[in-house]
């Protein structure tokens, strides 16, 4: 009996001579691997999606693209077309994101330079000195300065993917007590 968990094995064909057919295989169904082990899109299967998406556009259906491409299932032929829409989008985003980059770093750089002055006291529009005459420093902008530095590069951070992902632990319990019921009548 078979449970279906294994992929069918096809008979080996012959074309009557003796000689046996190879079964024929679409370079794009060939999975190239990263270094790391994951899957890597060959320019094959780039150029593929990217037809699949031609031809969505031209209003043919999913199991139609995938008949036609060799892709296996419709799923196979959706799946090809998001990639494609996704390399589209993909130059678009990463303009964007080194625009922000880059407007964050702007920001980074002038909340340092506040940091690095030295800030006096001022009341009443006047400089506040002390007993030698000398102003005081005023740390306040400093600190606001310091504290805008941190919210930058958290937003850098966020921005890049750099932040890792948080897990919160919950624990304790819960007693639950029914008011104006007798515990000894409920047994």
């Amino acid at each position: 009996m078979s449970t279906g968990n294994k992929p069918p094995t096809p008979a080996d064909a012959d074309d009557g001579d003796g000689q046996d057919i190879a079964a024929p295989t679409h370079p794009h169904l060939q999975r190239h691997h990263a270094p790391g082990g994951r899957f890597e899109r060959s320019m094959d299967t780039v150029r593929r999606d990217a037809e699949a998406a031609e031809l969505r556009a031209q209003k043919l259906t999913y199991q139609q693209i995938a008949d036609q491409l060799g892709i296996g299932t419709k799923g196979g032929a959706y799946r090809a077309v998001q990639r494609a829409k996704a390399d589209v989008a993909r130059p678009a985003v990463t303009k964007l994101i080194q625009t922000e980059s880059d407007e964050l770093d702007e920001l980074y750089v002038m909340a340092l330079e506040i940091i690095e002055r030295n800030h006096v006291v001022v009341s009443h529009g006047h400089i506040v000195c002390d007993l030698d005459g000398e102003p005081l420093i005023d740390d306040g902008p400093r600190l606001q300065a310091i504290n805008t530095a941190l919210r930058i590069r958290n937003q850098y951070e966020e921005l890049h993917g750099l932040k890792a992902e948080q897990k919160v632990n919950v624990s304790g319990s819960v007693t639950y007590e029914v008011i104006g019921v007798d515990p000894a009548a409920l047994k």
